[in-house]
């Protein structure tokens, strides 16, 4: 399948969009009443000299709208001047309209008096002018590269956790201010600027339907500063997110990522930056904007800082403009991009595709909000895993119907399917692909166990639930022997799994094989994994939720999975172009469009690591030529290659 890695186009954009989210060091979220010209030429001109070519700019809302019906002219012509000073240095900006909220703290313009900001007509209507009014004023200045129509509204317009706005109200607001922008004469790309948090991203409903809202919008701009209590699990986040926010096709610009290095060391914020950029990219993202330009130690007394004192120090720059260590990796990857033509690349055909259970995005009756956690921990995990298998994977999205054209369907931990997507499995394996689910009793006790029909069928076995009952695992780590090879495992092999979970979903599968043959068993004799062949294909029942398990284990990667997943692919006939002999190290190809294929070595590994890739032809340094056989890696480092 064709993995998507859709590019960001337009006359005016400068690609790939590769900057900060910017506030001057003279005044942060009030810099326009500060402003400074020298002092945001000196910011840019350090930006530029690192390979960054935009920033993301920001109106705000209460100093540029100080009455309904005003606009403050004088601090346009500051904006306007700041846009002449990234025309100076050969950048462009992104300017977000409705900025009430900042870093920490919401702030209203003085004359909102509480009115709802989505279905209050007259507060719309007021947006929308302001919105259109400056896309009039600076609509033609060569350095508006895109526009951005607010700063993460589902935390401002309504505090969705406690009062959601209805998708169908969100998704009018979002046609009102898009419409406005583009009939002020706006040419440039449009999104919203919401973080890309909604269902069919996070499984969270906050109103924003990357779906509803695809028809209004040029680009999806996730948001991402989630933590985990694994390290590659943690360094594959933002490109997990990246890969669901691609549901409708549309580019995504990792629009906001970065940290606060008074929360990590400053070796550590370098790492961060260097595995979310580059494990971004071949997740799909084709653009990235860091948080942020710059420290602010001189704001202390103000707010937000005063009381979120650990975002004066989310900058790639220091407060006396010096670069830190994220931004020394922005500057690397740059040059990366530019090494790689990168915007003339893809990446390249899957022949594996994890399936995203409709359940994350849709509200069936009865179905629990609550099961959607499990859904997005499982997958993630299984991406992880398929990373350290250097296997490619795509998406497919049960909502939209199964894609036809894979090879090898992975459901981790899957136990939530509608009647059409079994009978489409069963279907596809009969034609010749390789189905592998592994068995999930849920983490709620209400309806325990597989919720799609005919599992029996479907893996040729005959389960032995209890009804309402769990079986629980009683060992502390699943020992799975195989009793015959299975792809690259050996007859005899055992492959070793941690065994986490609740009291309902630390629970495995009894069956009886039927027309399946066991291929490995636990410790206690059981069936582990079963094969079934059907047709010209196969499916694969794992008895044990595994890469849930992992989801809910810290520090486990790489886990054993990922030598299942590898053996999976032999069985599926998947081709891995590039593949290590050593799971700390993923690999993963991109595609110039004159033919060029260019290789992505990603280590989790936190010391030096040497490895020898086998790949489908020869490797060579990107500068030189040479033929590369052994790479060595430091510590969660990156290596590009050219693969001829």
């Amino acid at each position: 399948m064709r993995r998507h890695s859709a590019h960001l186009t337009h006359d005016a954009a400068v690609l790939p969009w590769l900057g900060a989210n910017f506030w001057s060091r003279t005044g942060g979220p009030l810099m326009w009443r500060d402003y400074d010209p020298k002092v945001v030429r000196e910011e840019l001109q350090v930006l530029r000299e690192h390979g960054l070519n935009m920033t993301r700019s920001f109106f705000y809302w209460p100093d540029f709208h100080p009455e309904p019906h005003r606009i403050d002219e004088e601090l346009c012509e500051r904006f306007r001047d700041f846009l002449d000073a990234h025309r100076e240095l050969g950048m462009g900006t992104v300017p977000t309209f409705i900025v009430g909220h900042m870093s920490g703290e919401n702030w209203d313009p003085a004359w909102r008096g509480g009115r709802d900001l989505y279905e209050d007509v007259w507060m719309v209507g007021r947006q929308a002018w302001f919105a259109s009014q400056m896309t009039r004023r600076f609509k033609d200045h060569p350095a508006v590269t895109g526009w951005l129509i607010t700063n993460e509204m589902p935390g401002y317009g309504r505090i969705y956790q406690v009062d959601p706005p209805s998708s169908d109200v969100v998704t009018a607001w979002a046609q009102s201010m898009c419409n406005a922008v583009r009939a002020a004469g706006a040419t440039q790309p449009v999104s919203l600027g919401d973080g890309a948090w909604g269902i069919e991203v996070t499984g969270r409903d906050n109103g924003f339907s990357l779906r509803d809202t695809a028809e209004y919008v040029d680009f999806v701009g996730p948001h991402v500063y989630r933590s985990d209590t694994d390290k590659a699990r943690q360094h594959y986040r933002a490109a997990f997110e990246c890969e669901l926010a691609s549901v409708t096709g549309q580019p995504v610009v990792l629009e906001e990522f970065g940290l606060s290095t008074d929360t990590v060391s400053a070796a550590n914020a370098g790492v961060y930056y260097r595995q979310t950029l580059h494990t971004s990219l071949l997740g799909g993202a084709t653009g990235w904007m860091a948080w942020n330009n710059t420290d602010y130690d001189d704001l202390w007394d103000r707010s937000p800082y005063d009381h979120h004192p650990f975002e004066m120090h989310f900058g790639i720059t220091d407060s006396t403009g010096a670069p830190k260590e994220p931004l020394r990796e922005l500057a690397s990857f740059a040059q990366v991009l530019t090494d790689v033509d990168f915007a003339r690349c893809r990446r390249a055909d899957a022949g594996a595709a994890f399936v995203v259970p409709a359940f994350l995005e849709r509200g069936y009756p009865y179905s629990r909000p609550a099961d959607r956690p499990l859904i997005f921990t499982s997958l993630h995990q299984g991406y992880v895993a398929a990373r350290a298998a250097d296997l490619p994977a795509g998406l497919t999205r049960e909502a939209d119907g199964i894609a036809e054209d894979v090879d090898l369907y992975l459901l981790p931990a899957t136990r939530q399917l509608t009647t059409r997507t079994r009978r489409a499995l069963q279907r596809r394996a009969d034609e010749g692909a390789t189905v592998y689910l592994s068995f999930c009793s849920g983490e709620h006790p209400g309806t325990r166990g597989p919720w799609f029909d005919d599992l029996d069928g479907l893996f040729g076995v005959e389960q032995q639930l209890s009804y309402g009952v769990a079986e629980p695992i009683e060992d502390d780590t699943l020992e799975m022997t195989f009793r015959e090879d299975f792809g690259g495992i050996r007859a005899g092999e055992v492959l070793r799994f941690p065994v986490a979970g609740n009291e309902d979903s630390r629970a495995y599968l009894p069956v009886v094989p039927r027309d399946a043959r066991v291929v490995a068993v636990d410790g206690h004799g059981r069936p582990a994994l079963l094969c079934r062949e059907t047709g010209r294909g196969r499916t694969v029942l794992a008895t044990y939720p595994l890469e849930h398990m992992a989801a809910r284990t810290a520090r486990v990667n790489p886990e054993q999975t990922h030598r299942l997943y590898a053996a999976l692919a032999q069985v599926a006939g998947v081709e891995r172009l590039v593949t290590v002999d050593e799971p700390f190290v993923g690999a993963d190809v991109l595609v110039h469009e004159d033919g060029r294929r260019f290789v992505w070595l990603v280590s989790q590994a936190e010391d030096e690591i040497t490895v020898h890739p086998a790949a489908d032809g020869t490797l060579h340094d990107l500068a030189s030529g040479d033929p590369v056989g052994a790479v060595t890696l430091p510590p969660f480092g990156v290596r590009v290659l050219e693969l001829r």
